[in-house]
Parts: C-alpha cells; structure tokens; sequence
C-alpha cells in the first residue's frame, strides 16, 4: 500500500520515519520531495579503458552548490536529505517529469530498502544536446513509500548503510558465486 501524506506527517512526528532536513512543502498527497544536494561523484577514467566488477572504482568527488550537468553525461548526485527508513517500510525513487522532460535522467536503481539509514546516491544522466545546470536545494523527485505486510526479516544492513555524499558503486565487494 503507499502511504498518504497524512500517514508521512503522522510517522514523521512520531520518529518512525526520518527525513532530514524536511520542510513541510516537501510533503506531496503521496511521496516526499527530494532535493539534489551540494555532492556530486564522477568516476576516473580508467587508464585500459575498462570498468571491473570486481575491482574498486575510483571516483571524483566535488562539492559545490552549482554543478552543469554535459551532454552525455554521467554523475552521482546525492540528496540534500538523510532518510532513516522503518523495518517495515520500502521506498521508490522517481524523478521529476518535468526534468525528464528536458532530458535529465534520475537513477536508475529506485529502491530503498527497509531499515535504509542514510543519503541517497543519485544517478544523473543528461540526454539533452544542452548542458543542465543543477542547483543545490532543487527538487529533482520523490520519493513514494509503501508499507510491507509485515517487518522485513532482514532488513538493509548493507555497504551502503550510513552513507552521506554521493557514493560510489561498491560492487567490488559483493561475495558473487559463478559457475558456468
């Protein structure tokens, strides 16, 4: 089920759920708005031209209130808010139709887990022909959260868990089993 705003509002002032900092505007009939922050991650390029899974990858990281956004290009943004999410609570992350519409691309995996602590990595393409200037404290989406039947038996706990800034991938330390 997705929660209402006057569910948000409740949990909100009951500590269940915490994002901060909120201002009440923020608060829509079904998500929360979500703001970019002043973080962005670039990765490095790698010098045999290849992207390992296995491998750490290095990042760029610049703070700044002002960030333009080229044509073709790729960044990690984080949100200007820290979200702690309940055992028993998920969220989905979804862009702004009107940035979407200028060809400005907002993640491309969603999905916060329950029992999230943290900032959110924002993955930001721009597909116009035009460079997009970004603004800390804009709203680029939202977030839509949806109630689980029950409390998660394993809730997040993972290598993303606390982060702040725009973070990078950590694949490299997944424990992946192939056979092939």
């Amino acid at each position: 089920m997705i929660l209402s705003d006057k569910t948000l509002m409740k949990m909100l002032d009951e500590k269940t759920l915490v994002v901060s900092p909120l201002e009440p505007e923020q608060i829509q009939p079904a998500s929360i708005d979500i703001r970019i922050g002043n973080t962005y991650s670039i990765l490095e390029d790698s010098p045999f031209g290849t992207i390992s899974l296995d491998k750490e990858i290095k990042y760029k990281q610049i703070t700044t209130d002002k960030y333009l956004l080229l044509p073709g290009q790729f960044v990690l943004a984080t949100t200007m808010e820290y979200f702690e999410l309940p055992d028993n609570l998920t969220a989905f992350v979804e862009g702004r139709s009107s940035l979407g519409r200028m060809g400005l691309f907002i993640q491309n995996a969603g999905w916060v887990d329950p029992g999230f602590k943290g900032e959110i990595t924002l993955e930001l393409f721009n597909a116009n022909r035009c460079a997009i200037e970004l603004n800390v404290g804009r709203r680029v989406g939202q977030l839509v959260f949806a109630q689980l039947d029950d409390n998660a038996r394993n809730p997040y706990r993972g290598k993303y868990q606390g982060q702040r800034g725009a973070t990078g991938s950590k694949v490299f330390l997944d424990k992946e089993t192939c056979t092939i």
